[in-house]
C-alpha cells in the first residue's frame, strides 16, 4: 500500500458529564491537533466500547449526543476534524475478528483493565477481555499513524502495534498490510479533583465544564484544604485550589495569585481559601462562557449535531472500507 499522510486517531468514551480532567487531559489537545493536522484528525465516540459498562439504550444514545455536543461547543471544526460514532463504521468489528485470528491470548491477559478487574474479583465480560482488539481495530482501520495518549494509556497503542505486526506476519508474509501506529505522547497536566485525587467520575470528585453560578460556587467550596485561618499565609505547595487555578492562569497570573497566597492578603484585604475558591469558580465560568452558549444552541438544534456525526461517519467509513478490502484480500476472503 502507498504510504498515507500523517493521520491522528482518538476515541472518546460516552460516559457521564465531561469535567475539567477530561478537558485539560485530552480534549484541549484534540482541538489543538486539528490545527496541526487539518483534515487528518479522526475522533470517534466509542459507543461499541461503552457497551461493556452501559446497558441502557436510551442513556447511551443521549451520552453519545452529549459528547458530540461538548466537542463541537468547545471548538471542534468539522471542516478540519472528522467526528463520528464508532458504530457508524461496522467495518471495525470485522477487522476486530481478523485481528483476533492473529492475536495470542497472552497479549490480552496482560491488558491493564482486564487484570485490574480480575485482581479485584469483579466480573469481566468477554467484551472487556477483547476490548484491546476492538481498540486496535479502531486505530488500524483508518491507517492512523499518530494516537494521542497519556502515559497511563500507552499500553493501548503498544498492543495495537503488536496486533498490526502479528496480522502482517500471519496473513501478509510480513508485507505492510496494516500500518503500525505511533503514540503521540501528551504533556497533559494531572488534574486534581475535589479531594486531591486525580479527577475522575469513578471517585465522584469532578467539576463539570459547563456548571455556572451558585451550583459551581457550591461545588468549588467543597475542595478540601487545610485549616489555615483567613489572613494568614497559605501554602503554595500541594494546594488543590491553586493547582486548579494554574490551569486557567498565564505566568503573570500565577505569580500574582501566589503573592496573595504568600501574604494572606489581596489589595490590602485578608485573603483565604474561600477567596481562592471563589476566584477559581469565576475563572471556570468565564473560560467556558462561549462554549456554554454554543452548547445550548446545539442542544436546541440537535439536527446540526446529527448532521455532523452522519457526515463524519461517511468520511470515516470510506477510509475503513479501503482498509478492510485490503485485509480481506490478504486473508483470502476475496
Amino acid at each position: 500500500m502507498s504510504e498515507p499522510t500523517a493521520r491522528v486517531l482518538s476515541g472518546i468514551q460516552p460516559t457521564g458529564d465531561v469535567h475539567l480532567g477530561n478537558y485539560f487531559g485530552a480534549i484541549q489537545n484534540h482541538l489543538a491537533l486539528q490545527d496541526r493536522y487539518p483534515g487528518e484528525c479522526y475522533y470517534f465516540v466509542a459507543d461499541y466500547h461503552a457497551l461493556t459498562t452501559v446497558h441502557d439504550a436510551k442513556a447511551l444514545r443521549q451520552s453519545v449526543r452529549d459528547i458530540a455536543i461538548t466537542y463541537l461547543a468547545l471548538g471542534l471544526d468539522p471542516a478540519r476534524a472528522c467526528l463520528f460514532r464508532q458504530s457508524d463504521v461496522p467495518e471495525v468489528t470485522e477487522l476486530t475478528w481478523l485481528l483476533a485470528c492473529a492475536t495470542g491470548r497472552g497479549l490480552l491477559e496482560r491488558a491493564h483493565a482486564y487484570k485490574d478487574k480480575a485482581a479485584h474479583g469483579l466480573p469481566a465480560s468477554m467484551g472487556l477481555f477483547c476490548y484491546p482488539i476492538l481498540m486496535a481495530a479502531d486505530i488500524l482501520a483508518y491507517d492512523a499513524s499518530l494516537v494521542p495518549v497519556g502515559q497511563d494509556q500507552l499500553q493501548h497503542v503498544e498492543m495495537a502495534q503488536d496486533m498490526a505486526t502479528h496480522f502482517n506476519e500471519t496473513f501478509g508474509a510480513g508485507a505492510v498490510v496494516l500500518r503500525r501506529p505511533e503514540p503521540l505522547m501528551s504533556k497533559a497536566p494531572r488534574v486534581v479533583g475535589l479531594d486531591g485525587e486525580k479527577m475522575s467520575k469513578s471517585y465522584q470528585n469532578t467539576i463539570g465544564l459547563f456548571l455556572e453560578g451558585k451550583a459551581l460556587r457550591k461545588l468549588t467550596s467543597r475542595i478540601v484544604t487545610d485549616s489555615t485561618p483567613l489572613g494568614q499565609p497559605l501554602p503554595t505547595e500541594g494546594d488543590r485550589v491553586l493547582a486548579l487555578l494554574d490551569l486557567f492562569l498565564d505566568e503573570r497570573g500565577r505569580e500574582q495569585v501566589r503573592g496573595w497566597y504568600r501574604t494572606g492578603a489581596r489589595d490590602g484585604q485578608p485573603f483565604g481559601y474561600g477567596h481562592a475558591k471563589a476566584l477559581l469558580a469565576e475563572h471556570i465560568e468565564t473560560h467556558f462562557a462561549d462554549a456554554r452558549a454554543r452548547r445550548q444552541h446545539l442542544i436546541d438544534h440537535p439536527e446540526e449535531v446529527d448532521r455532523v456525526l452522519a457526515e463524519g461517519g461517511r468520511t470515516a467509513r470510506a477510509r475503513a472500507i479501503d482498509t478492510i478490502e485490503r485485509c480481506r484480500s490478504t486473508c483470502g476472503l476475496r
